[in-house]
């Protein structure tokens, strides 16, 4: 119903997602924050990073979203490919918080360079097809974040790692980059390219030659004979390193299914993106991954939800058809404020933030008689009653509108939890601005630990 309160019987039947017991756990080093794009999920694992340092974990947060708010709100000029330690952290028993932004280019540049010999390396390095699949191949950000993921595991030097995932069109992305790798190794096309180095001498050229004839017409054409030589010096300065990519791929997608990791899987409650949070926990369980369940982000609430969206509809509607009942004109708005508190600022708290449970709740309807008493003894301007009647119907409305929001993310939310009952849910109280530094983190990282996030 449109005008119920967004109350808890969905979640009551599902249990809570406990963000603390999860932190605590020495248990856990890799806490993973997936989910689709403009939900929170950089803000969440910034949170996360923060209240686990101080609450004395070795932490580092690696995100991959350009837009460096993570940095901003830590603190740091800027955050790049190095993990940097943040300053400001209260923690205890040795608590640190580190962060850093995935360089896609260099993390592949490192690989190269860890991998090959110094010439083969540069000769990798400065080929043009590998400088144009380093900085913008399908996949390549969401491989290369598995690959700097292993790269901070195997270091331990840290006892948790936190990961923001790409944003991306498909929050499938991340888990699918391996795979996507695999593929694009195992295609034809590159076999074919990588023949001649495998026969080698005057009898792999002549193979490259027939291969190369099959298909020069048409790939020719579409990509050009200087595009195809640069394809093929870089497959053979790789083949070597072929193997190590797919080795390393593999165990990074073994890590992320053991018991020492934590995916959460973070929504808007809003129908497209529960929608994908729903196709993500049914993938992450087809894939054996451990789901710790389900971060429900900025989620509206209000200190007045005992009054409905229909009877502030029907009180506003009286103020401004002045039909509040027996007083004389000019009190008519002040008799219909039988859902509201005397303070105007007390209803628009209610109404827009969601913040005093005091304000505009249907009990206080008799606190209004004596406050329309002292009015009209002082003998207010019928003007200014008619000011405030105005006022308090777009307060009611206001109100209405919230209460109409309440419910529909409560029925969104109920799909949910109706079609996956047994993942744990936490809801966090949408904050009234934007986070922007580490007292905004830790009142995030205070919601996602607090009984149902504390919403």
């Amino acid at each position: 119903m449109e005008g119920t309160a967004a109350g808890a019987g969905g979640l009551d039947a599902v249990p809570a997602l406990e963000i603390d017991p999860i932190l605590d756990d020495r248990g856990t080093r890799i806490i993973v924050c997936c989910g689709s794009g403009g939900v929170g999920k950089t803000t969440t694992a910034a949170a996360l990073g923060v209240r686990a340092a101080e609450r004395g974990r070795r932490v580092v947060v690696l995100t991959i979203d350009p837009a460096r708010r993570l940095a901003q709100s830590m603190g740091i000029d800027a955050l790049d490919n190095t993990p940097r330690k943040v300053d400001g952290i209260k923690g205890s028993d040795g608590g640190e918080l580190h962060a850093m932004m995935l360089d896609m280019k260099r993390t592949f540049d490192e690989i190269v360079e860890a991998h090959a010999d110094p010439a083969r390396a540069r000769a990798i390095l400065e080929n043009p097809f590998y400088q144009s699949l380093s900085a913008g191949f399908a996949g390549t950000q969401e491989y290369m974040a598995m690959e700097k993921l292993g790269q901070l595991r195997a270091r331990d030097e840290w006892d948790l790692i936190i990961v923001d995932t790409p944003p991306s069109r498909s929050a499938l992305d991340f888990l699918d980059a391996p795979k996507r790798l695999g593929s694009f190794l195992d295609g034809k096309f590159i076999k074919l390219l990588m023949a001649p180095a495998k026969v080698g001498g005057r009898a792999g050229m002549k193979f490259l030659n027939v291969g190369m004839s099959m298909m020069s017409g048409t790939l020719g054409k579409l990509l050009g004979g200087q595009f195809l030589g640069d394809v093929q010096t870089f497959v053979a300065a790789m083949d070597t390193m072929f193997g190590g990519f797919r080795t390393r791929a593999d165990a990074t997608y073994r890590l992320l299914q053991a018991p020492g990791t934590a995916f959460l899987v973070v929504a808007a409650p809003e129908r497209d993106a529960l929608r994908e949070a729903a196709y993500f926990v049914e993938r992450l369980a087809a894939e054996a991954m451990p789901l710790a369940g389900l971060v429900l982000n900025r989620v509206h609430g209000s200190g007045a939800a005992g009054l409905s969206a229909e009877r502030a509809r029907a009180a506003a509607e009286n103020l401004e058809e002045g039909r509040m009942g027996d007083r004389g004109p000019g009190k008519t708005g002040l008799r219909g404020v039988p859902a509201t508190s005397s303070e105007p600022s007390h209803h628009a708290t209610a109404a827009d933030s969601s913040a005093r449970p005091s304000a505009a709740r249907p009990s206080a309807a008799p606190e209004a008689a004596p406050t329309a008493d002292v009015i009209e003894e002082h003998g207010t301007d019928p003007d200014t009653d008619q000011d405030l009647a105005r006022l308090t119907a777009g307060l009611l409305r206001l109100h209405a509108e919230r209460m109409r929001v309440l419910a529909r993310e409560q029925r969104t939310r109920d799909r949910f939890t109706a079609l996956h009952p047994k993942v744990a849910v936490t809801e966090v109280a949408a904050l009234p601005g934007d986070v922007h530094d580490l007292a905004g983190l830790r009142a995030i990282g205070e919601r996602l630990s607090s009984p149902r996030g504390g919403s």
